[in-house]
């Protein structure tokens, strides 16, 4: 076998780890924890599906790329809930060490390849990543919303909260669907007490 094909398949093995990294979302069903290669999926297909929400010059084929490997860095460093406390200074750094890591398995031209993906992903820059970042952060929403609140019970999650952490970023990338969206979680955060 030649020495491309077996980095190309070591990082194939190493990237199956990441199915076995728990979420602090649940399915839908709430049935159990999703797992960090369900959420890639998950929001590839969302991507693919909300490609009309995007604006035109997003390139949605580089969209499903950066979403299909923005989480792989999980596999060393776990799951960093958007409403959990933690140093996003140190987050960043390790997540940064993985993608060395992990990227680094592969041969150098891909390496380079993905390497960049992940990195324009991370910077939340170009409009195909604002569009990626707002469809990573829909979907954990709209889990929440079909498991009667999930984890915003959990963390104890706010409306301004919401809007603050997860809002802004999805409305910067797809407005319209933030609008539509947020509408459906007012009967969550806005209903009245009772």
């Amino acid at each position: 076998m030649s020495d491309r094909l077996g980095r190309q398949l070591a990082f194939l093995a190493e990237a199956d780890r990441l199915k076995s990294v728990l979420r602090a979302n649940t399915l839908c069903d709430a049935s159990r924890r999703e797992n960090s290669g369900e959420h890639s999926w998950h929001v590839a297909l969302y991507a693919l599906v909300l490609a009309d929400q995007a604006r035109p010059e997003v390139r949605i084929d580089r969209v499903l790329q950066m979403l299909l490997i923005h989480d792989l860095v999980e596999i060393d460093c776990g799951d960093t809930p958007i409403h959990g406390s933690h140093d996003a200074v140190s987050v960043a750094e390790a997540e940064s060490a993985a993608a060395d890591r992990l990227f680094g398995l592969l041969p150098e031209d891909q390496a380079r390849t993905l390497r960049a993906l992940w990195d324009e992903f991370e910077e939340g820059v170009s409009p195909d990543a604002i569009f990626a970042r707002s469809i990573d952060r829909v979907q954990p929403v709209m889990q929440n919303l079909e498991s009667g609140g999930g984890t915003w019970r959990d963390f104890n999650v706010s409306s301004d909260q919401l809007d603050a952490r997860v809002g802004v970023k999805i409305a910067r990338g797809a407005p319209r669907l933030w609008d539509h969206v947020r509408a459906l979680t007012r009967r969550y955060f806005d209903a009245p007490a009772g």
